[in-house]
Parts: C-alpha cells; structure tokens; sequence
C-alpha cells in the first residue's frame, strides 16, 4: 500500500469530495494525508480516518496568498517521505511538481475542473495568462491523473497528451431521514462554492415570481455581490444566505429542501461542460432539482431522469422551472421517485471502484 499525499488551498472541512477521496483510500489501507489551508474563520477539525493538515498563511486571498500558500505547501511537501503527492487542480501544481522532482516521488494531478477556464480567470486575461502559462509547463510532468468528466478527460489528452481517468464526484450513499414536514415548508436550495458563474444574476432577480424561499449555502468569491443582489432586486425577505455548513449538516438540509439548482452561464468550457457536485448531492437526497441543459447533465438526465433541465438561465425561464416543480405534483413527484431509483445506482460506492484500481495500478 502506499503513502499519499493530497494537496488543497480550501478549508478542509468543507470539502467533501477530498474526504471522500483520502476516507477511501485509508480504509484500503493506504496511509492517506490531506493538506489544505487554515482560515482565521475555520472550524476545529473533525476527526478523520486520514492524517488532516492546515497551513497557516497571513494573507488570505489574491497573488500574495497563492505566493505565500504555495512556499509553505513545497516546505512541508519537501520535508516528507511519500510515494505520491497529488495536485488538486492547478494552484498546487508548482509546488508539488518541484517537490516531487526532487525526492523522486510519483506525481498525480486531480483535476477538479478546467482551472483556467472558471469565469473569474477568463474574465481577467492577465492572471488567465499566468494561469495558462502555469497550466502548460505543468500538466505534461503530471502523466499520471483523472479529473471529473469524460469531455474534460478528452480536452487535457488533446491539448496536453495526457490520458486521464475519470473519477465523477458522486456522494456516499446513505440513508434518508424521514422528514414530514418537507412539504409544508418548501424552500428551495443552493448549495456549493458561492462563486462567478453560478447565473446569480439570473438566479436572484428569478426569485421575484416564486413563491418559496431560497437558501444559499457555502461561501466564495462573488459572497458580496450577491448580498447586493438581493438588495438591488429587493427580495431579502425570502433569500437568504447562509454561509457554510459542516457537511453532515448540510446533508441534513439538503434533504429537508423541496427543490435544488445547479446553473451555469454557458460562456466557457469549465461552466459548459461542467458535472457540478451539486448535481448529484440533490439527487441522492432524493431532491427533484433545476439545472441547465448542458451536454453532460443532459446525457445523464436523458438516462435517469430526475432533474429539470432549463434551455436558457434568463430570469424567467428560472423562475417558470422553479413555479412548475412547485405546484405540479404529479412531476415533482415522478422526478423525485427517478432521484430515489438513480442514487440506487449513481452513488461513491460504485464511482470509488475507479479510484482504487487507479491508485492500485500506478
């Protein structure tokens, strides 16, 4: 078995995919240690299976954080023996390339998403540069990796010659709660990174025609402008944000919401051909969902059926989507039995299989 180091710059304990990854990994007996960042707002670490390790840091966002994060993770990577250190997406790519150069050590590169197409890189072609510059000296020296879709794996072997498995980011199944009251109380959640390119800018001026409320739970970087969203379209008094949520309480929540959304704008490959953890959050809580009309969520869709999948993110196709699964019942009701069928189906358990015969084979 081998030892493993997985690299971050989020908190660790909201991120439930890396504790998917690193929990697995451990319980087939490999010796797993995830390295994130510590926030001067961060919680006490929940005890894990896996070694957790958070690297303080004096600034805590733009260059000088990526800077300073990125000398302190190749200081404690450079100080450690391990047969595989593995980036998770690019902003821990440089140093974990050069630590494992020089100890000689296997690297693997996680790739989360397409890191320089995310709307806050391509929206300021100066750090895009930087990123893609980043982007093309590093990849190729990660000849080992997997990412999260099929499109994503095609577009790294065409542009960078590297053939990367796929691993999907699909939740552990368990067990729902019996929740009475979930259809006296309807309101309609967002769950995930609170970021650019989340529509919203459609998503809260949509909420003026729906007769529900919203919560938004997580935090990112597009927090503020949307609190001024809802200022701007005067709907404070049924949109809500919540800010994160330790992830056996937002599992909690997630099943006591009547509708989920999972949206993007369609301008770039990240957003276009995104596969959204959300996606598959709402649909194992046995949650009917809105969500875009994108290749990959409708090629899923097309086989299981339990979202409701939107043309185009104008307010008002939002909001007409949201009013449908709110007072048709007999939809709601077929796409929730399809949520209960899939996640029968579309669960860690069956994705993790991948996982363990990558880290078996490499």
């Amino acid at each position: 078995m081998a030892r493993i180091i997985f690299t971050v710059t989020n908190d660790l304990s909201f991120d439930q995919r890396m504790q998917r990854i690193a929990g697995t990994l451990q319980r087939q007996g490999h010796e797993v240690t995830l390295v994130g960042r510590k926030r001067k707002q961060s919680i006490p670490l929940t005890p894990t299976l896996f070694r957790q390790v958070r690297l303080s840091c004096f600034f805590e966002k733009g260059p000088l954080f990526y800077i300073e994060f990125n000398i302190r993770l190749f200081s404690f990577l450079i100080s450690k023996s391990t047969d595989y250190i593995s980036s998770i997406d690019l902003d821990t790519i440089l140093p974990c390339l050069a630590a494992s150069v020089i100890r000689k050590t296997s690297r693997v590169y996680d790739a989360h998403e397409y890191f320089t197409e995310q709307k806050e890189i391509i929206r300021r072609p100066g750090i895009q540069r930087v990123w893609k510059t980043i982007e093309r000296f590093a990849v190729p020296y990660f000849q080992q990796g997997y990412t999260v879709n099929s499109h994503l794996a095609m577009l790294f072997r065409e542009e960078y010659g590297v053939n990367y498995a796929v691993i999907r980011n699909i939740p552990i199944k368990y067990t729902l709660e019996q929740n009475e009251n979930q259809q006296i109380s309807k309101f309609i959640l967002y769950q995930g990174a609170v970021n650019e390119g989340r529509c919203f800018e459609q998503l809260i001026p949509a909420m003026k025609w729906v007769n529900a409320p919203l919560y938004i739970v997580g935090n990112g970087n597009f927090v503020e402008q949307v609190a001024e969203l809802i200022r701007y379209h005067q709907v404070g008094h049924k949109v809500f944000l919540k800010g994160s949520l330790p992830p056996d309480e937002l599992r909690l929540l997630t099943q006591q919401a009547t509708i989920g959304v999972t949206l993007f704008e369609p301008n770039g490959i990240n957003q276009y051909y995104s596969l959204a953890n959300r996606f598959f959050d709402y649909m194992m809580a046995g949650v009917p969902q809105v969500c875009v009309d994108y290749p990959l969520y409708a090629e899923l869709n097309q086989q299981h059926g339990f979202a409701e999948l939107i043309p185009d993110t104008h307010p008002l196709t939002i909001g007409a989507a949201l009013n449908k699964l709110l007072t048709n019942d007999v939809v709601y009701q077929q796409l929730r039995q399809n949520c209960l069928a899939a996640r029968e189906i579309l669960h860690w358990e069956n994705e993790a299989v991948q996982l363990t015969q990558f880290y078996s084979k490499n």
